[in-house]
């Protein structure tokens, strides 16, 4: 296995953190050393850091034991300054105990939804974010309006990383132009990638740092295209964009878990199956999910 790169950044959320999929057993238990060894790959194979108990990460279906294994399991294999956890829950105080958590267990920085059992007012959002901070561990926000109905739009980011509450966002809601209209607002606020699909649109737009689903198959590849992308060789970007935009384009869909996990497995990683209520891909899906992926190990980018 190639050496790991030195951290390229005093800020741990910048370049790409792979929201890594969690290995589970046939009988959906959790395969812990397959797991620390899928954190050591990608960090060998050039990701910068690993998101543990991102929604691809299945943490919702985990019990507390065992998402604290996880996080504790990927510190132990690549090290804490290389980890950024989801430290999401429906409480604020459940959320802090979850930071509090990763900071203890060594972790850098932490990524944090808004409230997400309802939707959640800007007073709500402001409450939440001023109380998992006290935590002490830098937060990162997540946007995702699609699955949490609460929208972090660029003026409430823009004063919760004025209050010291954020340091940076993971973009998941697919408009591009909040980037610029962000960097206005907020030009100290590092922006980052949260939609695979977006990717190239959102690094040409200034992103720092990719939150990234499709790493977890190919790192290689989708690390030489969001590098690329981030200096601006849109020849190589543009070229490995489309290559991948079959698969990548499966990060923003409801199956993105599944979709990721089988094309882990084409390529010989440990995917394997996902706790309920996730189900299997339907048939029709899985064959589009498995040709896009042997088009891409057959032209080289696995």
């Amino acid at each position: 296995m190639p050496t790991p790169h030195p951290h390229p950044h005093a800020r741990p959320w910048r370049g790409v953190l792979v929201a890594t999929a969690l290995p589970l057993r046939d009988d959906l238990s959790v395969d812990y050393d397959r797991y620390a060894e899928h954190c050591a790959w990608l960090v060998g194979n050039g990701c910068d850091g690993v998101v543990p108990n991102g929604s691809l990460g299945e943490y919702q279906v985990l019990t507390p034991e065992e998402r604290a294994k996880v996080v504790e399991t990927a510190v132990a294999a690549v090290g804490g300054a290389r980890v950024m956890p989801g430290v999401a829950a429906y409480g604020s105080a459940e959320a802090r105990r979850w930071a509090e958590q990763a900071r203890d267990a060594g972790c850098a920085a932490v990524m944090l939804l808004p409230p997400n059992a309802y939707r959640a007012d800007e007073r709500s959002v402001l409450a939440h974010y001023a109380e998992v901070a006290k935590a002490g561990v830098p937060v990162v926000a997540y946007n995702n309006p699609i699955d949490t109905k609460v929208d972090l739009v660029p003026e409430l980011l823009a004063t919760l990383h004025g209050e010291g509450y954020v340091h940076a966002v993971k973009e998941f809601s697919g408009d591009v132009r909040r980037a610029y209209q962000l960097a206005e607002l907020a030009p100290d606020l590092d922006l980052l990638i949260g939609a695979d699909d977006v990717l190239l649109e959102l690094a040409i737009a200034g992103a720092k740092g990719w939150v990234a689903g499709y790493p977890n198959a190919l790192p290689a590849a989708t690390v030489e295209l969001y590098r690329a992308a981030a200096r601006g060789d849109l020849d190589t970007a543009g070229r490995l964009y489309a290559q991948l935009h079959p698969l990548l384009r499966w990060d923003s869909r409801v199956e993105f878990v599944q979709a990721i996990k089988l094309s882990m497995d084409i390529v010989g990683r440990p995917g394997g199956p996902c706790r309920p209520p996730r189900v299997p891909l339907l048939p029709e899906q899985e064959a589009v999910v498995r040709a896009a992926t042997e088009k891409a190990v057959a032209a080289g980018l696995a």
